[in-house]
């Protein structure tokens, strides 16, 4: 009788190979790909929001975020996308020197970029569709928000919220490989990216929509307005709605996530499940 899943030996073999085949890609393809990727987690970020932004209990806010955000992933994996966060497990196929480590800090270059192009197109769509006009504005105050909270994120928990995060969304990419139907895949994308959701958890990706769509929100007095009623949100505070902020999240938000993927879940997963070592 077959087996219902793939074994975790499987499962690092095959995504081994899937990291040949990334590595490798035509640079066109990899930007469009990147593109791709970056739009839909967008995607997943802005109707997250709109279904959690008038909820007040926070715990409750993420659970209902969590719901909504994995949408972005099950796209990028049935429609097709090369994510940043994900392609750092092509480092296991690097360790087992199936190809260089300058093909995978090409491969991550390109796609990081890509995604922040597909990721600032959805947040332009978003702010331009009145979508941020829910309640009232406040959508828009609840983005502004948001975007605030990363701006102002710490150095270290930038890191350290990267890693966790990271570790959640490729476990979640190994297990949707584990799948071999795409109702488990499903499942199996499902929960570890709800997880990194409600634990609030900082993607690099999923910033790439969160912050510049805030930016926007910040240059709309009716946003900017609600934002001070509903959160007490200073024009000393929306300052730091910049280029300067996002890159401030994004070096050790990106830093944290490839430790996560690459140290976290690659190192471990290879050297226990790789073929070479399971001899």
């Amino acid at each position: 009788m077959d087996n219902l899943f793939n074994s975790p030996v499987q499962v690092i073999e095959t995504n081994i190979k899937g990291g040949e085949t990334k590595v490798n890609l035509p640079i066109i393809k990899m930007i469009i790909l990147g593109i791709m990727a970056g739009a839909f987690i967008a995607l997943g970020g802005a109707t997250s929001s709109t279904a959690a932004h008038n909820i007040s209990n926070v715990g409750l806010s993420r659970f209902v975020s969590g719901i909504i955000f994995p949408v972005g992933l099950m796209l990028i994996t049935f429609i097709g996308g090369e994510l940043f966060t994900g392609n750092c497990l092509t480092s296991m196929g690097a360790m087992d020197h199936r190809f260089s480590w300058g093909k995978v800090v090409r491969d991550l270059c390109i796609i990081w970029l890509s995604n922040l192009v597909g990721a600032v197109i959805i947040a332009a769509l978003t702010y331009f569709s009145g979508n941020l006009d829910y309640s009232s504005g406040l959508l828009g105050a609840y983005s502004i928000k948001v975007a605030l909270g990363k701006c102002t994120i710490t150095p270290v928990k930038g890191i350290t919220s990267g890693i966790l995060c990271n570790i959640l969304v490729c476990a979640a990419i190994l297990m949707g490989t584990a799948a071999k139907d795409i109702g488990g895949k499903v499942w199996a994308i499902f929960f570890p990216i709800m997880a990194f959701v409600v634990g609030g958890f900082e993607h690099c990706v999923a910033n790439m929509f969160y912050i510049p769509v805030g930016i926007m929100a910040s240059m709309n007095e009716t946003y900017v307005q609600k934002a001070q009623e509903a959160y007490g949100i200073t024009a000393e505070q929306l300052s730091k709605l910049s280029i300067g902020g996002f890159i401030s999240n994004q070096i050790p938000v990106t830093i944290g996530n490839i430790l996560g993927g690459m140290i976290f879940v690659g190192l471990p997963c290879y050297l226990v499940h790789c073929k070479k070592c399971s001899k």
